[in-house]
């Protein structure tokens, strides 16, 4: 009898997985070649340029995945070479895991391929990639650690969380439902060296946040969840991890994960990620939109958990296999289609954004030279500018309905003051600016010149709360405080300026604003010199309905409409 236990599983077992590690990785590198840039990706190279310990919405280890793969293949392959291999590598670990279960190797090439969010971030570089990599290495270490004891496993344990949370913040929820899996953990005194290790090595990141105002925290925890709720949110979200599941099998491995029967601690461990996972993020949903994808570290566990359970007699449907090789089908005939840019897929905005914009760069860069360009809304095209034209010129002007990004934080804005520089826009904006009129594959945009700009985003306006209950049509006196971020004097004064600066209080429903309101001109006499910090008390009446409103404060320079300057204020009018 063969001995197919970890440490001596015959050759011939293994060449099916080598065979399609082969043709996972030829297909994802085919796709990370072919395809454009995605825009989310284009924003992550920026980072790369921008290397740091944090950054407005995610951690860095993105960014040096970009960089290290970016700094061999100058174009989008070497942007997603690293995902390419990372995910390949992720595969190949979860086989190895499963071995000494007797996983059956055809079985594992059906569940797995047949995943569809693993295709997704089989050649996508974003903070997803370097994510399911060092889930997969964790449960990778920590299967050994639950077997021995030892202060090696407890470093390597320590350097994979720091990198976990290094790569999304979502990666805490595995530490904790591995923690709730197995609370014996608290006895092991090797555990609390795995945690200061990690808490070390993190450090850096949590200083930059304090050193920045801790951006990403009220972004993710308070800014991004302060949208209206809406059931669709919370409806939807199980019909889209079906989806993430696998269109065709997504269900059964549902049902198969979460009625499979704890085994050893591992199993269990696996178990409670999955649920934990799946479940927080359904409870999350009744606060704001989920994305699909969030998710993705929860199907590493519910995928082993499938096949630990495909080894029991009977726990195998006999029609699986069919419908498994349909699935594959599916997803893989999809994904040849955008490869050759099917057209019918092109009218999938999702899809669509993948073609056109190199063309579309090169353009704009003809018309702008070596100038600063502007765009509207939005970090995704600036970002595509500056991938495809080796640069950081191109710079995002966050208005005040959009949200702050990374453009907010940069030292662009500080290079352009004053300079003249070419506006792009994807609307009408002023005739009297936009004077080109560019038609690419990517649509029609407009463009034109604006002489001396003047921008204010970084100032970051200060208030004594961020919740107020108030009385309609109420008058209310906001004091302002903010302090000059820029390396050079700042001031507000509209004398002998050519582009006038005003203060105003926007207050907003959802996304629409629904009432403005100027500041007396005493705004335009502060000058501040950097490093100064200056108080403005802004008298502002209430809106007279009754109801739930944002209240932002924008400096709004013309010919913009006008940035966002402070976090959201929320107003209860009653």
């Amino acid at each position: 009898m063969q001995d197919t236990s970890l440490n001596s599983t015959p050759v011939k077992y293994n060449k099916p997985i080598i065979y399609f590690l082969l043709l996972w990785a030829l297909l994802n590198a085919v796709q990370a070649f072919t395809l454009e840039i995605h825009a989310d990706e284009a924003y992550y190279w920026v980072y790369s340029r921008f290397l740091d310990w944090g950054y407005y919405d995610h951690p860095p280890m993105v960014a040096l995945f970009i960089k290290t793969g970016y700094s061999l293949l100058h174009n989008e392959f070497g942007a997603r070479l690293f995902t390419v291999i990372g995910t390949t590598a992720s595969i190949y670990l979860m086989w190895v895991m499963l071995k000494r279960y007797k996983v059956d190797a055809i079985n594992f090439i059906m569940v797995i391929s047949g995943i569809f969010v693993f295709h997704i971030y089989g050649f996508t570089t974003t903070p997803d990639a370097p994510l399911l990599f060092f889930t997969v290495l964790f449960f990778y270490f920590y299967q050994q650690y639950i077997e021995k004891d030892s202060f090696k496993l407890a470093v390597i344990l320590g350097i994979v969380i720091a990198c976990l949370l290094y790569s999304k913040y979502h990666g805490i929820l595995l530490v904790v439902f591995t923690l709730a899996s197995n609370i014996k953990l608290l006895k092991r005194g090797s555990f609390y060296a795995i945690v200061l290790l990690a808490l070390a090595l993190y450090a850096p990141h949590i200083i930059w946040q304090a050193n920045h105002g801790f951006p990403s925290l009220s972004y993710h925890l308070s800014e991004r969840s302060n949208e209206q709720y809406n059931f669709e949110y919370t409806y939807v979200y199980p019909l889209g991890q079906l989806l993430m599941a696998g269109p065709l099998i997504g269900w059964l491995l549902f049902y198969k994960g979460f009625t499979a029967k704890v085994q050893d601690t591992f199993t269990r461990t696996l178990l409670v990620n999955a649920i934990g996972i799946l479940a927080f993020f359904f409870l999350t949903s009744f606060k704001g939109e989920v994305q699909l994808h969030w998710t993705l570290i929860a199907y590493v566990p519910l995928a082993m958990m499938v096949l630990i359970r495909f080894t029991h007699p009977g726990a195998k449907p006999k029609w699986f296999n069919r419908l498994a090789i349909i699935n594959i089908v599916m997803i893989v005939v999809l994904r040849v289609a955008i490869i050759i840019a099917f057209p019918p897929l092109l009218k999938v905005d999702a899809i669509r954004s993948f073609f056109g914009f190199k063309e579309w760069a090169q353009l704009i860069q003809k018309k702008a030279g070596k100038n600063y360009v502007i765009f509207n809304e939005g970090f995704q095209n600036p970002s595509k500018y500056n991938f495809y034209n080796n640069t950081t010129h191109g710079f995002d002007y966050d208005a005040r309905y959009y949200r702050r990004t990374q453009y907010d934080i940069w030292p662009i804005e500080d290079s352009i003051q004053h300079k003249k520089a070419y506006v792009v826009i994807n609307g009408v904006w002023d005739p009297a600016i936009t004077t080109d009129t560019l038609k690419t594959y990517a649509g029609d945009w407009y463009g034109g010149w604006v002489d001396d700009i003047r921008t204010y985003q970084k100032i970051d306006f200060q208030v004594a709360s961020y919740k107020e209950s108030v009385s309609p049509g109420q008058k209310k006196d906001f004091d302002l405080t903010f302090t000059n971020p820029y390396p050079f004097p700042i001031s507000f004064s509209n004398v002998n300026q050519k582009h006038k600066v005003f203060l105003e209080a926007c207050f907003f429903k959802s996304i629409y604003q629904v009432g403005m309101q100027k500041s007396d001109d005493s705004f335009n006499n502060i000058s501040l010199k950097t490093g100064e910090t200056g108080h403005f008390k802004f008298n502002v009446t209430m809106p007279a309905k009754p109801g739930k409103y944002e209240l932002i404060f924008s400096i709004r320079t013309e010919p913009f409409p006008g940035g966002r300057n402070n976090k959201i204020i929320n107003i209860t009018v009653e």
